[in-house]
């Protein structure tokens, strides 16, 4: 197991060293002068090429690339072109807010896909089997971006039950101010009491999650689906159902416990896909994460922030499929 896993990590390298090469490469040959940009755009030209040597960009792309990967050993991903500030530092502001709606799709998806996927199977060919696979297909078929107009026009427009967008609403930060402990809104306003912001910041969490959820929602019931189907054609439950076992537990304890390796790995696959695909959503819903800082990144040409969001989508993904690959790796079928 450990030698597979130390496998794992080195290809895991080698992926991320390819990410971050090809990212460099494009940002690099797109037609631009960053040094205008760190200069001003009133800058003289003494003061766009003295910002081109105090960016590096003076020199070759090949040192450059090295000079970049070097700062990255250091845990560097450079400064942002707008701002002046460090990407790494910028990225811990935006983070925490995409990272609740990551969590609240990856609640969805165990607590809503995996039962679903599950009765799905058990009744195969029977209306919840065909309404199950409607909402999976749809859930998955569906763009994101027309779910989250649709649910702006349901619940704020025509219901007026929900906000629109953001994170927290102006009445909720007049008496108290917004507490940052762990950069997690929610939790934060749990740890430290503040109850009243709590509810508001949820009522403002749940059209966006929503929206995010549903892909991995819809996914994690197919594929839990596909699985089980499978295994419960096995000789095993057929014994199992000959011996008088109930079955909810041929079901849920030997059924899906064999079918697990397949779900994480969906799981898993579906949570990274749901990291990168916020940024319509937060551009929508005017939420302020990743999403929101990679697309003012790309408008304005801030090739640091661009590869720093890129190169911690790619840890991720990486970081998802390597607990993944574990996981499949403890059904004592695999042969690693």
């Amino acid at each position: 197991m450990i030698k597979y896993i130390v496998k794992r990590l080195l290809l895991s390298i080698l992926v991320l060293l390819g990410v971050v090469t090809l990212t460099f490469i494009i940002t690099h040959v797109v037609p631009s002068n960053p040094a205008v940009k760190w200069a001003g755009s009133r800058a003289t030209p003494e003061q766009i090429e003295q910002a081109s040597i105090e960016l590096g960009l003076d020199k070759p792309m090949i040192v450059q690339y090295f000079n970049y990967i070097g700062q990255l050993l250091h845990g560097d991903l450079g400064t942002s072109y707008s701002s002046k500030q460090p990407v790494s530092k910028e990225l811990a502001q935006y983070i925490p807010a995409t990272l609740e709606l990551v969590l609240i799709a990856f609640i969805l998806a165990i607590i809503i896909g995996i039962p679903l996927g599950i009765y799905s199977a058990k009744k195969k060919d029977r209306m919840l089997d065909h309404l199950g696979r409607f909402f999976s297909i749809g859930a998955v078929s569906l763009p994101t971006f027309w779910v989250a107009l649709f649910l702006q026009l349901i619940f704020y427009k025509t219901l007026q039950l929900l906000p629109i967008g953001g994170q927290l609403s102006v009445t909720a930060t007049v008496f108290q101010s917004r507490p940052h402990i762990t950069g997690l809104l929610l939790l934060d306003c749990l740890l430290t009491g503040k109850f009243a912001m709590f509810g508001d910041a949820l009522q403002h969490l749940i059209l966006p999650g929503i929206t995010i959820a549903l892909y991995p929602i819809g996914l994690v019931s197919r594929m839990t689906r596909s699985a089980l189907l499978e295994i419960l054609n096995e000789d095993y439950i057929k014994a199992g159902r000959s011996y008088g076992l109930r079955e909810g537990k041929v079901l849920w304890k030997y059924a899906l416990k064999n079918s697990l390796g397949a779900t994480a790995t969906d799981v898993a696959l579906s949570m990274g896909y749901t990291l990168t695909d916020t940024f319509l959503v937060e551009a929508i819903f005017s939420w302020p994460g990743i999403g929101s800082y990679i697309s003012q990144s790309v408008t304005t040409l801030n090739f640091p922030a661009i590869i720093g969001v890129t190169i911690f989508g790619a840890c991720c993904y990486v970081l998802l499929n390597l607990v993944a690959d574990i996981i499949v790796a403890l059904d004592p079928r695999v042969r690693l």
